[in-house]
């Protein structure tokens, strides 16, 4: 089988770019007789597979399978009315794709709801934290912490900062009172510069942020709505306790390794995350490897048909 994968969101430093990397590295170990191809192109392959809603095509030639990480523009238009006109035909190829890969049944439910999408064209296949991120030795967190100016102890926040996102709720979190110092960890824009009462990271590279995720007491996730969680994941395999707000996907995926705090309680999640104490639960056994079996069989399944 030759499948063409567009790779060219490879290069994002949020979530969407750690899944393309991982997972295109994951299916190349395991693709055994069959090939991978990075193209954006339906035709180089038997098969297509946009891992972002950016590349799904409206006519694909071959069968096309989806990822489809959130519909949060959709199910919040006045937050997200500029991205939701762009996505508009995005939306409409992802309902013609023969299927739909999620990483959580929260965001299948989604899609079901908002896209119509039959729930036997969605499969559920679920991300993992790169083999890069664990904890690393103290003399790695503490070069990292000279390197950065950061203290010995602080709250840690992870994502991407060039624009805000209602959502995620960065400047709320800013605002709330606390013991501790809050680290935003990702690339910044000038909005999250002018934030109160906080230390920026920039953008870091795998190893600086696997350090900083272990130096942390605790990593603090405020977001209101996900479709998976990815820094939560990566925290607790750095061996990092995690206090996130109660959302469906996040539940879903971190269970009782995490604090969950209700939504509108930040006071309670900043509280919970400065009471955190090392060791974390362990983080998920599921790997990379496995969601690229997973993706592998349903690339057979299509092309079988």
């Amino acid at each position: 089988m030759k499948v063409a994968f567009d790779a060219r969101a490879a290069s994002d430093p949020r979530g969407i770019g750690r899944y393309v990397r991982c997972l295109l590295a994951a299916l190349r170990e395991t693709a055994g007789e069959h090939t991978i191809v990075e193209s954006h192109r339906p035709a180089r392959g038997q098969l297509f597979h946009a891992p972002w809603i950016d590349g799904a095509s409206l006519r694909s030639r071959v069968p096309q399978v989806v990822t489809v990480h959130d519909l949060v523009p959709l199910k919040r238009r006045s937050e997200y009315l500029r991205t939701g006109l762009r996505f508009r035909l995005r939306y409409l190829a992802v309902q013609r794709a023969e299927r739909v890969i999620v990483p959580t049944r929260a965001v299948a439910e989604d899609l079901t709801w908002l896209l119509d999408v039959p729930a036997e064209r969605i499969r559920v296949i679920g991300e993992a934290a790169a083999a890069c991120m664990r904890p690393r030795a103290a003399v790695e967190v503490a070069a990292v912490r000279e390197r950065y100016g950061l203290p010995e102890d602080y709250l840690l926040w992870v994502g991407g900062l060039e624009h805000p996102d209602p959502r995620k709720r960065v400047a709320a979190l800013a605002r709330e009172s606390r013991k501790l110092p809050l680290v935003l960890a990702g690339p910044a824009g000038r909005w999250a510069r002018e934030l109160p009462d906080v230390l920026l990271t920039g953008r870091l590279d795998d190893d600086e942020l696997a350090a900083v995720y272990t130096g942390a007491r605790a990593l603090v996730f405020p977001s209101d709505d996900e479709g998976f969680g990815l820094p939560p994941v990566e925290a607790l395999a750095c061996g990092t306790p995690v206090a996130a707000c109660d959302v469906p996907a996040l539940r879903e995926v971190l269970g009782d390794r995490a604090a969950l705090v209700p939504v509108d309680d930040l006071a309670g999640l900043v509280a919970a995350a400065e009471a955190a104490r090392r060791p974390a639960p362990l983080a998920s056994t599921f790997s990379w490897e496995d969601a690229a079996r997973t993706t592998w069989a349903v690339y057979e399944e299509l092309v079988d048909r």
